[in-house]
């Protein structure tokens, strides 16, 4: 078997995503705001105010006035992948610190509408082995030096309208995106080079559609359901994807294009007293976007439950999400390669703890912790025809600090 030439190709198709990983659910965050995050990231059923201008806008009725949320998730995962050839290790990536930012105001204009503007950080990932030993010639592979970065950024407007206890509402989106990538490669005669293709941004529009009920007129006190769409938004990057499975010989099914999937939810939540209990599920329609479906991402079934014990001005909130891994080894030893090596997209379950603490009637802190469990995936059928190990573990703090007028 020809390494060198097996290698090239491994690495460019590895970076083709490499970078849109490690968000939790696929790449995407299990939930924005500190609040969402404590509960699990359930908010489709249940509102938090301004903070819901994204994850259902239909719910920021609940605010009486304006409210301005800012605050972020600091992101530390910790990725380590070995591919079993002779003399390499196992290495960990060393971009393990990342910070999302999250700005979110609501405000209400009268009984029946509702307006706000919001800034969120919906991905901010990347791989770091610049420091891995390369060396060919007697099998140290390094990870091929890997260096990649993803970073997407949503802006949007909610507007809400609600009439008894109905709220219909959208979200016009306008994200922003950038891919960056570097690594160490050898051609096929066995001589190393360095490739870069500099970074490549792109403009793009969606839109999110929310609904709620309180049930409250109907005598169901405390009773809310919700629902929700987001439409994919397609993304190009010149010069990255397309050039990256042409160094590995072949063309891209879809260009530069990597298409963030549609999702499609329902939730619900429950007050009682001190007491809330949430519940969301959701669809992320990996299988239909250009990119990730053209590796054989799979559609992702996400549960999320979450519950609140609230005080005069302390809140605590425990959670739990589940959402099984996109990626899978299936008969396709290339995408095998690509999704674990490149894609370790594999982390399925989340517990989160958060709390509150209101500092005045106008002012409160929000905090959450989020874990994820060690994840573990080996893939024998690859393209270098031996095993690819990556283990993947998530730790990540949130805050906001909440100012009501």
């Amino acid at each position: 078997m020809n390494y060198s030439k097996t290698l090239t190709k491994l690495i460019a198709l590895s970076l083709i995503t490499s970078s849109a990983l490690h968000a939790t659910n696929g790449d995407h965050l299990i939930a924005v705001g500190a609040k969402a995050r404590g509960m699990g990231g359930t908010s489709i059923g249940l509102s938090q105010g301004a903070e819901s201008g994204l994850s259902n806008p239909a719910l920021i009725t609940s605010i009486d006035g304006t409210q301005i949320g800012f605050g972020g998730t600091v992101f530390m995962p910790t990725i380590e992948t070995q591919m079993s050839f002779p003399s390499n290790t196992a290495y960990t990536s060393t971009a393990d610190l990342n910070m999302i930012p999250e700005v979110s105001i609501a405000h209400k204009i009268n009984d029946s509408w509702y307006v706000g503007i919001g800034m969120w950080g919906t991905a901010g990932m990347g791989v770091d082995y610049r420091d891995a030993t390369f060396n060919p010639a007697v099998g140290q592979m390094g990870n091929f030096n890997m260096v990649t970065n993803l970073q997407l950024m949503q802006f949007g407007v909610p507007i809400a309208y609600q009439t008894g206890g109905l709220s219909m509402a959208v979200t016009p989106i306008l994200q922003y995106g950038n891919l960056d990538m570097q690594y160490s490669a050898v051609t096929p005669t066995g001589t190393a080079f360095q490739s870069g293709a500099g970074l490549a941004q792109d403009f793009a529009f969606g839109y999110n559609l929310g609904l709620a009920y309180n049930f409250s007129q109907q005598g169901i006190h405390g009773l809310t359901i919700g629902a929700l769409y987001k439409s994919s938004i397609e993304m190009e990057y010149k010069g990255q994807l397309a050039t990256a499975i042409q160094n590995f010989g072949g063309v891209a099914k879809s260009g530069d294009k990597l298409e963030q999937p549609a999702e499609i939810g329902v939730g619900f939540s429950y007050v009682t007293g001190q007491h809330t209990i949430a519940f969301d599920y959701k669809q992320i329609k990996w299988a239909d976007t250009k990119g990730y479906g053209d590796f054989d991402w799979e559609d992702q079934n996400v549960y999320a439950l979450g519950y609140q014990y609230n005080q005069d001005n302390w809140a605590l909130r425990v959670g739990y999400n589940y959402g099984k891994s996109p990626i899978s080894e299936g008969a396709s030893v290339l995408n095998n390669t690509l999704n674990l090596l490149g894609f370790p997209a594999n982390a399925e379950q989340h517990y989160t703890l958060g709390g509150s603490y209101k500092v005045s009637e106008a002012f409160s802190i929000d905090l959450a912790y989020v874990y994820a469990p060690e994840a573990s995936d080996t893939f024998t059928k690859t393209q270098v025809r031996v095993p690819i190990t990556t283990k993947h573990t998530e730790n990540s703090v949130s805050f906001q600090l909440v100012y009501s007028l």
